[in-house]
């Protein structure tokens, strides 16, 4: 029995919740997953694993040597990058999951310079607006745009994530430009599906309570490009975060109103599980990643943005 390939195979399967997803991860059948599962309970002499046709779940036994056994295995990694860094290089896959349109606009450009920086690593990205499981999908790294990071996960922040009202400058000449939030009632707006409208289409009043602005729905859809498209080409107004908007403001595509409310601000951030052994590489990308976005982050150079 291959110990350390017994381990990361256990590793899997606990951190998968299954024999078929472990199998997916480890690129692998699922019969060599249970077969090296069986050596390991064998040669240990306990079970480590409850199984059932339909749930899995670790034994007591298996919960203490999970924990062992991560710690384990994260100490191998780390002897295996300081020898590497004496050579300089990082080295490895990176495995992230990240939503699809910052990713598009602003991770892709970033990871292309990590990669050049660093011709030893290598990325495994996973593009999607929903947020993904990072533990049991096998992710080193997630990107997630929140108000705040999820508790179960450790989390940097990389950068503010702010929103402005913009729309057309066809459709403000047919329509005229609202002064006030109040006035959207009577515009069509465009509305981001993925999350709910009350943390966008809206803000803090003086007061510090938070108002509800409504408008004339004419379109809801869970990308934030398909909604800035159709804003460029005069569908309506649209709130939504400056990293999607400031290109086409800049071009004169889009303009900014409202600018004096103090739209929602969400940040940026890089989380990964609590219980995951953080790699130099994953450590020196989030470092990359914190210094490229540091300060005001270039997206919002030059847009008139009220801070709440």
């Amino acid at each position: 029995m291959d110990r350390f390939a017994a381990l990361a195979n256990f590793i899997s399967i606990a951190d998968a919740g299954s024999i078929s997803a472990a199998a997916d991860r480890l690129g692998i059948a699922k019969s060599a997953v249970s077969r090296r599962l069986r050596e390991l309970e064998n040669h240990l002499g306990v079970e480590l694993v409850h199984r059932t046709t339909r749930h899995l779940a670790l034994t007591p036994s298996g919960e203490d040597f999970y924990h062992r056994a991560t710690r384990l295995l994260a100490d191998l990694d780390q002897a295996e990058e300081a020898v590497t860094r004496e050579h300089g290089e990082l080295s490895g896959v990176l495995r992230i999951a990240a939503p699809l349109s910052f990713g598009l606009m602003h991770l892709q450009p970033a990871i292309t310079a990590f990669m050049a920086a660093h011709s030893g690593v290598s990325f495994d990205l996973n593009l999607d607006d929903d947020e993904v499981d990072l533990v049991a999908d096998g992710y080193d790294l997630g990107i997630r745009l929140a108000s705040l990071p999820d508790s179960t996960l450790m989390a940097r922040r990389l950068a503010p994530i702010r929103n402005l009202a913009v729309a057309s400058p066809d459709y403000l000449a047919r329509h005229g430009t609202p002064r006030h939030p109040a006035d959207l009632a009577d515009h069509d707006c465009l509305i981001y599906s993925n999350v709910p409208e009350t943390q966008v289409w809206g803000y803090t009043n003086a007061q510090g309570r938070w108002q509800p602005v409504h408008g004339q729905r004419r379109l809801r859809v869970n990308n934030g490009d398909f909604l800035r498209e159709a804003a460029i080409r005069g569908a309506g107004i649209v709130i939504e975060p400056t990293f999607l908007l400031h290109r086409a403001i800049a071009e004169g595509q889009l303009v900014p109103i409202l600018t004096d409310v103090p739209w929602p601000e969400i940040g940026a951030y890089a989380v990964y599980p609590q219980t995951r052994h953080l790699s130099a590489r994953v450590r020196a990308f989030i470092d990359f990643l914190a210094q490229r976005f540091a300060g005001e982050p270039y997206w919002d150079h030059h847009l008139p943005i009220t801070r709440g």
